[in-house]
C-alpha cells in the first residue's frame, strides 16, 4: 500500500501530537489522594451579584460533590480538606498558625459529607466564621502542613494531587519573604510527586495568575489545559467541570506495541472512552454482627468426599460422544495464539466499514512516547496520512496474554478545538472491533407491503419536526441515580431522598405542540378507517380440521438398530433430550441424571453390553 510505503520510508511529516485531556501516565498501582486547600479569607465570603453564591459557598458545593462521587465510584481513595488564612489553628501538633485541617487525609464517609453540608449557605458562612474565622495568610505554612499530611500516610499512593481554591492573586499582599517561602515549599511538594492545581475564582478586576501562582502550580499535563488554567471560574458549573477533569483517574487499559512491519514498532496505550455504569453488587453480612463475610469455594471428590487440590483437577470437553481430558497447562497452551499487540495487515477505504459491523464498544489508541522513543512522531504521521487518504488500518489485535485474537479497524480521529482553543476531541485512532465470518447471521425477515411515496414524505415531515441536538453526556441513567440518591438519604439521615429528573422520559406535550396535525394526517394515510390501535385483536377462530387446537407431534420411537447406527456414526448428540429420555425408558436404561451427555453415556453403555 502506498500509504504504508511512505510511512516506512519516513516521507511523512513528523509533527508532534498533543495528548488527549483524558490520558495521563500513571503506572503505579495504589490509591489516589486529593487535598482541597481552600482560602478562608474574608474576600471568599463576599456574595456575587444578583444573589449569586459566594466563592466559599461554591467551593463547599464542589467539595461535597467530589466527596459523594468518591464514595460511589472509588471509596478507597483518600481525601482531605484544609483551610488557610484562618484565625483559628488546627493541624497535627499545631505546628502552623492560621492553618485549619478540617478533614485529614482519609477515606470519605457520610459524616464528612454532613460536616461539609454544614458549611454551605448563609448558616454555613456563620459557622465558618465562628469555627475557623479569617486571619493572616501564609501559603507556605499551608503547603508545608499538606506535605505532612502526605508523609503521615503509610499506604501506597498512585497519584497525589492538591487543589488550591482562592480568589486572591496576591495572597500575601506583596510580602516577598512569604512569597519566597511558598514557592520553595511548592517546589518541594512537586519534587515528591504532588501535582498542584489552581482552581482560581472570579474577583473584581480579574485574576492575574502571573503575579504569584504561576510559580506555585504544576505545569499543565497537556497543552489543552493552558486555557483552563488561565481562565478564572465565576459559575459553579464551570468550577465543577474543571475539578472533575482533574480528579478523575486516567489510566490505560493496556500498553502494547503496534507493529507496522519487521523491526518497526510504535508504543501505544489503549484507553476506554466510555464504560457502562452499573450499580455496585451487594455485600453479604453476618447476621449477628453485620460484619462482611468472605465466601470460599472448595472442590470435593464425589465418591470419596476428599478435598481436591488444584493440581488434582483436570478439564474435559465432550466431542462426538467422546470425553477429551486435558491438563491445565494444555488448556493455557490452547488459548494462547500470540503475544499481546497490534499487527498491521493493511489499509481499506472508509466506505468498506459498515455500521452493522459494530459488535462491541470501541476503545481509543494513543502513542506512549515514554515506552518507545519516536512513537508520537510516527503515530502522528500515520494518523495524518490515513485522514488525508480517507482510509482505515486493518489490524490483528491481542489485548492481553491468553486472549483470543480479534480483527479491528483503526479509525483515524483528528484533534478538535473549541473557540477558546481548548481541546474537545483528542487526536488518535478509534479501535473498532470487527466481526468474524462466524458472527454473521442469515436473516429471513417477514415480507410487508411497502409504504407509498406520500406516506414516506409525511413521515419525513414528522422526523424533521422532532429533531434535536443529542449529546450522550446530557442524559443520566435514572435507575443508577435513584439508587444512589436512596443510599445517600439513608447514610446522611435525610428525611427523603433527593428527587431526580428522568431525562429520558419523552416530553409528550412538547412533541404534540411541535407536530400539530401531522400525527393525525399520517394516521389517515396509513391506517384504514375506524382503526383503533388500543382495541384488542380479534381471537382466531378454531378450525374444524384441528378439532379446536394444534395437533400434537407424535413421539419419535427409535429401534435398537437405529440407535446402534447413531452410536457408530457419533450422531447421538444430534438427538433431542426428550427423544433420548424416551429411548432410555424404552430399553429400560436407568440414568442418574437428566443432562444430555449423561443420557448418551447410559445408552452407549447399554448398547455395548
Amino acid at each position: 500500500c502506498d500509504v504504508w510505503e511512505r510511512v516506512s520510508t519516513g516521507i511523512l511529516t513528523t509533527e508532534s501530537t498533543r495528548s488527549p485531556s483524558s490520558i495521563g501516565d500513571y503506572k503505579i498501582t495504589g490509591r489516589d489522594s486529593l487535598v482541597f486547600l481552600v482560602d478562608a479569607s474574608k474576600e471568599m465570603f463576599i456574595k456575587g451579584e444578583d444573589g449569586e453564591p459566594s466563592n466559599f459557598d461554591m467551593t463547599m458545593q464542589v467539595v461535597r460533590t467530589v466527596y459523594t462521587s468518591k464514595i460511589i465510584s472509588s471509596d478507597k481513595d483518600l481525601v482531605a480538606l484544609v483551610f488557610y488564612g484562618t484565625e483559628e489553628s488546627k493541624n497535627p501538633r499545631n505546628s502552623f498558625k492560621h492553618v485549619y485541617v478540617y478533614h485529614d487525609l482519609s477515606e470519605p464517609g457520610a459524616k464528612r459529607v454532613q460536616e461539609v453540608d454544614a458549611l454551605r449557605g448563609e448558616k454555613g458562612a456563620k459557622l465558618a466564621a465562628e469555627t475557623i474565622g479569617s486571619g493572616e495568610t501564609s501559603l507556605g505554612d499551608a503547603l508545608w502542613c499538606c506535605a505532612n499530611l502526605y508523609s503521615d500516610i503509610k499506604l501506597r499512593l498512585s497519584h497525589k494531587r492538591l487543589m488550591i481554591f482562592t480568589c486572591r492573586d496576591e495572597p500575601h499582599g506583596g510580602d516577598s519573604v512569604k512569597d519566597r517561602q511558598a514557592r520553595t515549599k511548592a517546589s518541594d511538594l512537586k519534587e515528591t510527586g504532588v501535582v498542584i492545581d489552581l482552581m482560581h475564582l472570579m474577583k473584581p478586576g480579574g485574576f492575574d495568575i502571573s503575579l504569584f501562582f504561576c510559580d506555585i502550580v504544576s505545569p499543565p499535563e497537556d497543552e489543552s489545559e493552558l486555557g483552563l488554567q488561565l481562565q478564572p471560574s465565576d459559575k459553579l458549573e464551570d468550577l465543577l467541570k474543571r475539578v472533575r477533569a482533574k480528579e478523575l483517574k486516567k489510566r490505560a487499559l493496556a500498553r502494547l506495541n503496534l507493529c507496522l512491519g519487521e523491526g518497526i514498532n510504535v508504543a501505544v496505550g489503549i484507553y476506554a472512552t466510555a464504560v457502562a455504569a452499573r450499580k455496585p453488587g451487594s455485600i453479604k453480612l453476618y447476621r449477628e454482627t453485620n460484619e462482611p463475610v468472605r465466601s470460599k469455594t472448595r472442590t470435593f471428590h464425589t465418591q470419596t468426599g476428599s478435598l481436591l487440590l488444584p493440581s488434582e483437577i483436570k478439564k474435559a470437553q465432550y466431542y462426538g460422544g467422546k470425553e477429551i481430558v486435558m491438563e491445565r497447562d494444555e488448556v493455557d497452551a490452547i488459548k494462547k495464539f500470540d503475544d499481546p499487540g497490534l499487527f498491521l495487515i493493511g489499509f481499506k477505504p472508509m466506505e468498506k466499514l459498515k455500521l452493522h459491523h459494530h459488535i462491541r464498544p470501541a476503545v481509543f489508541l494513543y502513542p506512549e512516547e515514554d515506552e518507545v522513543k519516536g512513537s508520537s512522531c510516527l503515530f502522528s504521521a500515520l494518523l495524518k496520512k490515513c485522514s488525508e487518504r480517507n482510509v482505515f488500518a486493518l489490524c490483528r489485535f491481542i489485548s492481553r496474554r491468553n486472549y483470543p485474537p480479534r480483527f479491528v479497524a483503526l479509525l483515524p480521529q483528528n484533534e478538535e478545538l473549541d473557540e477558546g482553543k481548548v481541546q474537545i476531541t483528542p487526536p488518535g485512532f478509534n479501535v473498532i472491533y470487527l466481526p468474524f465470518a462466524d458472527d454473521f447471521r442469515t436473516l429471513d425477515p417477514p415480507q410487508f407491503p411497502s409504504a407509498s411515496q406520500t406516506q414516506v414524505d409525511k413521515m419525513k415531515e414528522i422526523v424533521s419536526k422532532l429533531r434535536f441536538k443529542y449529546r450522550s453526556e446530557g442524559f443520566e441513567n435514572p435507575v443508577i441515580q435513584q439508587h444512589f440518591r436512596n443510599l445517600e438519604a439513608l447514610a446522611l439521615d435525610m428525611m427523603a431522598p433527593e428527587e431526580i429528573e428522568d431525562l429520558i422520559m419523552p416530553k409528550v406535550d412538547q412533541i404534540d405542540q411541535r407536530l400539530g396535525p401531522l400525527v393525525q394526517e399520517f394516521k389517515d394515510l396509513v391506517y384504514p378507517a375506524y382503526y383503533n390501535p388500543e382495541s384488542k385483536p380479534a381471537a382466531k377462530r378454531k378450525t374444524a380440521d384441528t378439532g379446536g387446537g394444534a395437533e400434537k407431534k407424535p413421539k419419535v420411537e427409535l429401534t435398537e438398530d437405529e440407535l446402534k447406527a447413531h452410536v457408530q456414526n457419533n450422531t447421538l448428540v444430534k438427538l433431542t433430550v426428550p427423544v433420548l429420555k424416551d429411548a432410555c425408558k424404552q430399553f429400560g436404561v436407568r440414568t442418574t441424571g437428566t443432562k444430555k451427555q449423561e443420557l448418551i453415556d447410559a445408552l452407549i453403555a447399554r448398547l455395548r453390553s
